[in-house]
């Protein structure tokens, strides 16, 4: 034992140091107390372990590349104002109830585009539906085509794009595609080049770098947008690859919310694209070619929004809230990850207390681990307030929407989680027009009929080693 004792004084005195030299590091740039706490522990616990964690996912290693994405789109929206390019917004509200829309001025406020009047509005619940006017209206451009998606599979349904936007280069169109390093992964220059060979242009967001300390997994852009010819926009939650179109035996069916916009409110999908491709691919794009003259193609009232971690308030988060919070009646969620901050979870059980009918449409069965138990543990506390709970048994449950009272809603790529609500770049589009809303509820009351609701008391009685899963995953919920 005493051969052994310097080695073990070598090994504690080095525990000893990287606590010293950790701790300061977490606690300075950590902001949530939770999450600081939480990664704390983690290294106080499992010194050398622990700080490789937190080096690879609770430390930001992009402040550098964030600070330069919103110098970015500071610089861009100087030289491209809203106005300018958002045709027909108007200034006063829309028709409707002042409580919602009140709501359009809150975002405004926090960075939302302003209100665009007069947008023809398709929504899409099946994504094989989604997916062929996406391609019909690419086969049909004749200027330029953006695509902007967190995930782009290597497979049939990502080849057969890529042939597509290689044909529409070739025949001169503008191609661009940029999609997230870590949600792209395994996409190879091969699989590409039948796209660049035709001139299109390609590039990966906030790439992944080990010898610039970048093995960095959170600051994911999440976002899913398409823009062509300026004109047209679709944006949802639906990516690139066969899970998404139904084609996958693991997945079966797959439930997604897909919009497309014709009208004023592309302006605002193009801007954030072209803020996007310019930090990432260096390439400023500017002029009526790619914000042309947008009129009125239909009655609906869109106010287009983002969120992600170069923005000093995250700007979807804060319309959650402000949504939940205005809720009289009813407010439905649909999101297959439910891992809430503790804001979240506050304003919906005020929102019970007022008595308003709060339901979560959520996953039977996980796709990812972590994220799936963890939400379960927080499915305890939302039975607790009396919020119905639906698991979709049908197959994946992948929308991402939320309506209250008939009056108001958004659908777009972000999640009700801590990833979504503060890790990852997201975007939505928030809908003012109550006869959009009534489509999006009516399509969710078909989706709980094809679900099975949480009984309270059976949850209750689950296994101890379920219980202790559960926690456990929770103790992640920073970075979920």
């Amino acid at each position: 034992m005493l051969d052994y004792l310097p080695h073990i004084t070598v090994f504690a005195l080095l525990d000893g140091l990287i606590i010293l030299v950790v701790l300061p590091w977490v606690v300075m740039t950590k902001k949530e107390t939770t999450a600081a706490v939480a990664w704390c522990l983690v290294v106080v616990l499992m010194p050398l372990f622990g700080t490789f964690l937190f080096w690879v996912f609770g430390y930001n290693h992009v402040y550098r590349p964030l600070r330069r994405k919103a110098r970015h789109r500071s610089a861009f929206r100087e030289s491209h104002p809203p106005q300018t390019h958002e045709a027909a917004r108007g200034e006063e509200e829309p028709e409707g109830d002042d409580t919602w829309n009140h709501l359009g001025s809150l975002a405004l406020k926090v960075k939302a585009f302003p209100i665009s009047r007069g947008n023809k509005v398709t929504l899409f619940d099946e994504t094989p539906e989604a997916y062929q006017a996406l391609m019909a209206a690419i086969q049909a451009s004749r200027s330029h085509i953006h695509l902007e998606y967190f995930i782009f599979r290597r497979d049939e349904t990502g080849r057969q794009m890529i042939a597509v936007l290689g044909e529409k280069a070739k025949e001169g169109v503008e191609v661009r595609l940029l999609y997230d390093s870590v949600g792209g992964w395994n996409l190879r220059r091969a699989f590409l080049q039948p796209l660049v060979e035709r001139g299109g242009k390609v590039t990966s967001f906030l790439s992944i770098n080990p010898l610039r300390s970048r093995l960095q997994v959170n600051m994911r852009n999440h976002r899913k947008i398409v823009v062509i010819d300026g004109q047209l926009g679709f944006i949802g939650g639906m990516n690139i690859g066969d899970e998404y179109v139904g084609k996958s035996a693991r997945f079966g069916y797959w439930r997604d919310e897909v919009a497309r916009l014709d009208g004023p409110a592309v302006a605002g999908l193009q801007r954030i694209f072209l803020e996007d491709w310019d930090f990432a691919y260096g390439e400023t794009l500017t002029g009526d070619k790619y914000f042309p003259e947008l009129t009125a193609s239909g009655d609906g009232d869109v106010q287009v929004i983002e969120s992600g971690p170069d923005q000093e308030v995250n700007s979807i988060r804060e319309i959650y809230l402000a949504a939940i919070s205005s809720a009289r009646e009813r407010l439905w969620m649909a999101s297959p990850y439910f891992v809430p901050d503790a804001g979240l979870l506050d304003a919906l059980r005020l929102a019970r207390y007022r008595g308003v009918d709060v339901r979560l449409l959520t996953l039977l069965k996980p796709d990812h681990f972590f994220s799936f138990y963890a939400g379960r543990y927080y499915w305890s506390e939302l039975l607790g307030m009396g919020v119905k709970v639906y698991q979709y048994r049908r197959g994946m449950m992948h929308s991402k929407i939320i309506t209250a009272d008939g009056q108001w809603g958004i659908v777009g790529s972000a999640n009700l989680d801590n990833r979504s609500l503060h890790l990852n770049f997201e975007a939505g589009c928030i809908l003012h027009t109550p006869a959009l809303i009534e489509i999006f509820e009516k399509r969710f009351l078909i989706d709980l009929e094809e679900s099975i609701i949480l009984d309270a008391e059976s949850f209750a009685r689950r296994g101890f080693g379920m219980r202790l899963l559960e926690n456990g995953c929770r103790l992640l919920s920073p970075v979920l």
